[in-house]
């Protein structure tokens, strides 16, 4: 077939003109017009010789019959042979179509060529005043219907103007008188008007042609571009009906075509899915009241809704041209699916299913926010006695089936105000709330040991359960969920102290402990104004090199009198104290100072406190600790914990972008311990992630742990995001890291406690011994 495209100014221009060339999808149809209302010509034919044989009968002269029978004969052979092309197919080409035309040509020749001699032998060779009028009378009116029958031939109107006006022409100037002579000139500009007129018609005609095909392949184009389009897409004329709708909307919203959304209103959609079951009329009502608000305040607005079937649709709105609204919608349920189960990965722990650390944070917290603030709550935790010897002597995975086994026995005793969770290791929280009194609370303590009780068979072992708890109750306006965790571990030690296997209720006599704590507290702030920290550096490997390629800088105490004290002691309490914001000034400071003395290839990361993303003092830290040290911003990599972004997301993120916007690098830390959403590494300017070491302790052993850890890296590399892997302590950790999940980055134990700066840049240099045992696993890896 002939190609369809855009009329271009070429073409345009030959429209102009008499010689033109006419696209083929043009001239076949101007051809046809040829033939159409053949009757037209028969009843032509029929009075031309009609009007010679009434000059015959008055006259008597035999020219005039002789005329007569040929102008009827020539009308008749035109009208037939028009007859003949009309019962056949359309000319599929312009060869056909030419061939059409010249028979048209040749047929319309003799007919005008007749018409013509007609009024040559009325006006000069024999003249008669009767046959003059009638011969002239007939042959204008066909010269006047050359244009509107064969303005599609240029060559037809030029043959039939030619055939029939110079004749006239040519009898009225062969009388001879100056009279005749002039009245026979007259007869050109008559010529000249008739084929002009003919012409413009025609030009006309094509510029409306060329307009149509080009506003159908505009249609063509749109359509097209439409109906391949991934999202579903209606337009909402001002009416709010439907005006454009495309075959993905249909698909959608289960119609069987486009045309089926044509004038129906937003709410009828979204009722034919109230009709169908897929969608409450609550949920309808506020779907169609936020997409119309999206339309009439011309804000783009995305809304993700979720129907009964599992299927969910997320809708754009906004207000387009013309007073027409646009809503695209697209089907997520592969997304949405996929962030359900990373954030259920994220908030339940692996082994058990029951809530882990941080999501029971979480839960606790919003308990103990919201009711009645004068109730009283209580928090117990369970730790499994000697869980290490079943460890060491029957294997991590005989230990992993004890602690499934004992989640399942804890997990029957969740209700409504009583929430479980494995809080890492052989630890478990149980949180109850509204509790009525201490009798209350040693009865729920009494039922969590009975159910305990017993043996359990795992994997041929029988093994019989025994574990420590330690409780805390308090009035909820009186407490916090941190103060809660503290006392319930110190109950907990207590009843460790007098033999396990038993249980224990913080007492007012255990509040030595927080004395000790107070003290601890006043040290650290001695410390921290005296500056009496230190600053050391834990390794971070590339994993292709076996290089360091960057640093933690961890900070670290050592008191006076009792030496080390963790992190993990003396952060909490500077957070608590409100210090924190100059340790990490502190941390920063040191930490770019020594980095700036290092090879360049090694950068420096910096762990800051969820507190100091609470105001823009961070900035300021962060940009003279580079200024003062001249190190380049890039090497400097802060870390941000989950724990600042749940506490003010917007907040935070700010933050992060103006950190971003000096340079410094941004990562996410302990990623898989929080919540862990998706839109964190969707939305966030995130440089890597570091993956906690909980996702790495049991991959040499278990499948299930290896599937998650490879499917975490696999969602944030499409991302651009850099991976890092914390707590590598063994090799065979490293060596399945290497094969099945491929990180960037590991640190761990693995390669050394951390270091002084010293020792860093002693080390830089410096490849790991057991990077040629990777050579082999990192060649079938490049394969």
């Amino acid at each position: 077939m002939p190609k369809v495209g855009f009329p271009s100014q070429a073409h345009r221009e030959m429209a102009k003109t008499k010689s033109k060339a006419v696209l083929s999808e043009v001239y076949i149809p101007f051809v046809q017009s040829l033939y159409a209302d053949a009757y037209i010509l028969y009843w032509g034919g029929i009075t031309q010789g009609a009007t010679s044989l009434i000059v015959y009968l008055h006259n008597g002269k035999i020219a005039y019959l002789l005329l007569a029978i040929a102008l009827l004969g020539a009308g008749l052979f035109r009208y037939y042979g028009i007859r003949k092309r009309q019962k056949l197919p359309p000319p599929a080409t312009s060869e056909i179509a030419r061939q059409w035309e010249v028979d048209y040509l040749l047929r319309g020749a003799l007919q005008g060529s007749l018409l013509g001699f007609y009024c040559f032998v009325a006006l000069y060779l024999q003249p008669d005043p009767l046959a003059e009028i009638a011969s002239i009378a007939v042959t204008l009116a066909c010269a006047i219907a050359i244009v509107g029958r064969n303005y599609a031939s240029n060559q037809m109107v030029l043959i039939l103007s030619t055939t029939m006006t110079l004749p006239i022409s040519a009898g009225v100037i062969l009388r001879g008188d100056a009279y005749n002579i002039a009245l026979g000139l007259l007869f050109v500009p008559f010529f000249t008007a008739i084929v002009n007129m003919s012409t413009r018609v025609r030009e006309t005609f094509l510029s409306v042609i060329y307009e149509k095909l080009k506003a159908s392949s505009l249609a063509l184009r749109f359509d097209r571009a439409l109906n391949t389009m991934s999202h579903g897409l209606i337009m909402l004329d001002r009416n709010g009906l439907v005006a454009v709708a495309n075959a993905e909307a249909a698909d959608l919203l289960a119609f069987s075509s486009p045309d089926k959304l044509m004038g129906r209103t937003l709410k009828a959609l979204l009722m034919r899915g109230v009709a169908g079951g897929l969608l409450s009329l609550r949920d309808s009502h506020y779907v169609e009241t936020q997409l119309t608000r999206a339309l009439r305040d011309g804000r783009d607005r995305k809304l993700l809704v979720s129907f009964t079937n599992g299927r969910h649709l997320e809708f754009s709105a906004r207000e387009g041209r013309d007073d027409l609204g646009v809503i695209t919608f697209e089907d997520v349920t592969t997304r949405v699916e996929a962030e359900e189960k990373i954030r259920y990965m994220a908030r339940y722990d692996n082994l058990t299913g029951l809530p882990n650390r941080a999501y029971f944070h979480e839960l606790v917290g919003e308990f103990l926010i919201s009711g009645d603030p004068q109730r009283s709550c209580a928090l117990a935790v369970v730790d499994l006695d000697d869980f290490k010897n079943i460890n060491d002597t029957l294997g991590h995975p005989v230990g992993d089936g004890l602690i499934y086994s004992v989640a399942q026995k804890l997990a029957g005793l969740a209700r409504d105000n009583v929430k479980i969770s494995r809080f890492g290791g052989d630890e478990f929280m149980l949180y109850f709330d509204n509790v009525e009194s201490p009798e209350a609370l040693r009865a729920e303590l009494a039922r969590i040991f009975e159910v305990l009780q017993g043996e359990v068979d795992v994997a041929g072992h029988s093994l019989r359960v025994q574990a420590s708890a330690g409780a805390v109750m308090a009035k909820v306006s009186d407490t916090d969920v941190d103060s809660m965790f503290v006392k319930a571990d110190l109950a907990l030690y207590k009843a460790k102290e007098y033999g396990k296997n038993g249980w224990q209720v913080f007492e007012a006599t255990m509040d030595a402990e927080f004395r000790n704590r107070q003290i601890l507290k006043a040290d650290l702030r001695h410390a921290v104004e005296q500056k009496l920290l230190r600053v050391v550096y834990q390794p971070i490997v590339a994993m292709d090199t076996m290089r360091i390629a960057s640093c933690e800088a961890l900070c670290r105490w050592d008191h006076p009198e009792i030496g080390p004290v963790s992190p993990g002691v003396f952060i909490p309490l500077a957070e608590e104290m409100g210090i924190i914001s100059e340790i990490s000034d502190f941390v920063l400071k040191a930490a770019s100072a020594e980095c700036a003395k290092w090879p360049e290839h090694i950068r420096v990361s910096i762990n800051l406190s969820a507190k100091d993303f609470r105001n823009s003092n961070v900035i300021a830290a962060v940009n003279e600790a580079l200024a003062l040290s001249g190190l380049a911003p890039d090497r400097m990599e802060i870390e941000v914990t989950e724990t600042a972004l749940l506490d003010d997301k917007s907040s935070t993120r700010n933050l992060l972008e103006e950190l971003k916007a000096l340079g410094v690098r941004i990562a996410l830390d302990d990623f898989g311990t929080g919540y862990s959403s998706l839109s964190y590494l969707h939305t966030l300017p995130l440089d890597r992630v570091k993956i906690d070491r909980s996702f790495i302790e049991d991959i040499t052993r278990n499948e299930r742990s290896l599937q998650l850890l490879r499917g975490v890296v696999n969602l944030s590399r499409p991302l651009g995001l850099s991976v890092t892997i914390e707590g590598v302590e063994t090799f065979e950790q490293l060596k399945v890291l290497a094969l099945d999940v491929k990180p960037d980055l590991v640190q761990g134990f693995l390669f050394g406690s951390a270091l002084s700066a010293s020792g860093i840049e002693t080390m830089s240099t410096t490849v790991w011994p057991f990077a040629q045992d990777l050579k082999p696993l990192r060649r079938i890896v490049s394969r």
